[in-house]
């Protein structure tokens, strides 16, 4: 089934947060911006996806609470296809998002630069996607009731909020590029000639989450708001998982003023 139904350790919160935040692998700090934070481990939700083996900077559990007075739900990890899981579960945050009446969709992600004007530690504000993990969440949905399974992609990432996240990154001295995002199965990193490919194709950053994520919220009409944070070059030598992590933990406290700005205007 493509839509969710609540499940029971959830339910007090239903109809309570207005915006879903997606936290890439190193962003788990940013959980600390949550007042009132409550803790619910993805293994105590129903039917919620578990991989295999968790991936190290993902703590896998949901955090209700509030952000510059906005109800938040956030999810602190995902999961991510190369763990074995289908793409209708790594879609699973947008899915739940939708049932608990949240309106707005935030992804975030760590990932590598294909555009050479890129730099570790530039946070790009996502304009556009490419899915080429050869799958997609919506395969044998039958769409919504009386409507078609074809869903429009052309504004994935609303156009206002982005508007929004330029301005409150303005009013913080923070540089944002807009860029676009190429998401890939993994989990092997990308070889020279893929990367070359990539930027061929119109690909500024490359990661292995959130395009499954994006297109449910879509079916699913939450509008999306998505940055990612280069972490490394992409093809790099010496390319590492704790290096993704690094980058994470001393861009995340940026990111997260960023994100409280932002929620303080919608």
């Amino acid at each position: 089934m493509f839509e969710v139904e609540i499940p029971s350790a959830l339910a007090a919160h239903a109809g309570v947060p207005r915006v879903a935040i997606v936290l890439g692998s190193g962003f788990g700090g940013l959980v600390d911006a949550v007042e009132g934070a409550e803790r619910i481990p993805y293994s105590a939700i129903e039917g919620a996806p578990v991989a295999p083996q968790n991936v190290v900077g993902h703590e896998g559990a949901l955090v209700f609470g509030s952000v510059s007075g906005t109800r938040v739900v956030v999810f602190a990890g995902r999961v991510h296809r190369y763990q074995g899981v289908s793409a209708l579960d790594a879609a699973y945050p947008a899915r739940l998002a939708a049932a608990l009446g949240c309106s707005t969709f935030v992804v975030t992600n760590a990932a590598g630069g294909v555009n050479t004007d890129l730099r570790v530690g530039d946070v790009v504000l996502i304009s556009d996607q490419i899915n080429l993990t050869g799958d997609n969440p919506l395969v044998g949905w039958p769409g919504p009731a009386g409507g078609v399974p074809f869903v429009p992609m052309r504004d994935a990432y609303d156009p206002g909020l982005r508007s929004v996240a330029r301005d409150v990154a303005a009013q913080q001295g923070m540089t944002l590029a807009d860029g676009v995002y190429a998401g890939l199965l993994g989990p092997a990193y990308e070889t020279p000639a893929e990367v070359r490919y990539l930027r061929t194709v119109g690909a500024d950053v490359v990661g292995m989450s959130t395009v499954p994520e994006v297109i449910a919220a879509r079916a699913l009409d939450l509008s999306v708001l998505g940055f990612s944070l280069v972490t490394n070059a992409a093809a790099g030598e010496g390319l590492s998982h704790e290096e993704v992590l690094e980058a994470g933990a001393v861009a995340q406290v940026a990111l997260a003023s960023l994100l409280v700005g932002i929620l303080a205007r919608l």
